[in-house]
């Protein structure tokens, strides 16, 4: 085993570990508790928990198959083992959690469906033999995990409970609106693949964004996040940094920098690939009747 990716994955499960704990601290200020500890600690603990059980038959058989779909089933037990044991489940904390709910159990199963029918996730080639480095990245989606969650759990967690508003209702067709503009990307990419299978999809909302269903999941995450906000007090404030990092993480780590270096190393050299890279915008959505090319 190489020392130094054994100091490295320490290192980072650490500070992991350390965000998780400064985050569960702030979000149960005010919030239920079990024998002494936040419930949102426990609810942290237990996102960790699930990935590094995952973790061990994963590296057993080498195999990445079940990444995205654990995390995606990890969501789903985490909010419901705060909404479970938190107290009498008011509306709110009901609507937050059957939005996590339907949000999770579609995308899980789109990306299960994906890798099961690709075979793979390049992503891990690299990682895969090393244990120390496969480690850190279940253990980093157990932090993706409760980061993206910490707002609605905050909420749901809560001793002092507000009543609905319309807040409520705009954070409601916040999300509404997000999760439709993933739902219908990812349908319309899956549809122009078996269609036009190797080629670069810019139809549908592809020709308005060149990754409009990651911009679709940070509005919903938005979404969550003002629902939730009508309950928070004092340092819960600092759960609010749920859709940040979901927007952190798909802008500037593991989602549109990864995919752009794929399709610039794919059809970089495809004059039709530059004249759409020229004209569509990364992430924020523009109608194609106002976009222009640049000039040559």
């Amino acid at each position: 085993m190489n020392g130094k990716h054994l100091a490295s994955a320490a290192t980072v499960v650490g500070l992991c570990l350390l965000a998780a704990s400064a985050v569960a601290w702030a979000g149960g200020r005010g919030g239920a508790s079990i024998v002494g500890v936040p419930t949102i600690a426990w609810c942290a603990l237990l996102a960790f928990v699930i990935q590094w059980i995952a973790f061990v038959p994963a590296y057993l058989k080498q195999t990445e198959r079940f990444y995205d779909l654990t995390g995606s089933l990890t969501y789903i037990g985490v909010t419901l083992f705060a909404l479970l044991t938190a107290g009498p489940i008011g509306v709110r904390s009901a609507v937050l959690g059957l939005l996590v709910f339907v949000w999770a159990a579609r995308l899980g199963s789109f990306l299960f469906r994906r890798i099961q029918a690709e075979g793979s996730d390049s992503r891990f080639d690299s990682i895969k033999p090393s244990a120390p480095r496969f480690f850190v990245a279940w253990t980093l989606q157990g932090l993706w995990v409760f980061l993206t969650l910490c707002a609605a759990l905050a909420a749901v967690t809560t001793l002092e409970p507000a009543p609905l508003e319309r807040t409520d209702l705009l954070g409601l067709t916040i999300w509404v609106l997000g999760f439709s503009m993933e739902v219908v990307a990812d349908r319309q990419k899956s549809a122009h693949r078996k269609a036009h299978p190797g080629e670069f999809v810019d139809s549908g909302l592809w020709a308005w964004s060149r990754h409009p269903n990651y911009f679709g999941e940070i509005v919903l995450w938005i979404g969550i996040a003002v629902i939730a906000s009508s309950t928070l007090r004092g340092w819960q404030w600092v759960t609010m940094i749920s859709p940040v990092f979901v927007a952190f993480l798909l802008m500037r780590v593991s989602g549109i920098p990864i995919l752009e270096k794929r399709a610039d190393e794919r059809w970089g050299d495809d004059e039709a690939y530059q004249k759409y890279k020229a004209r569509t915008p990364v992430l924020f959505p523009r109608p194609p009747a106002t976009q222009h090319e640049r000039p040559s």
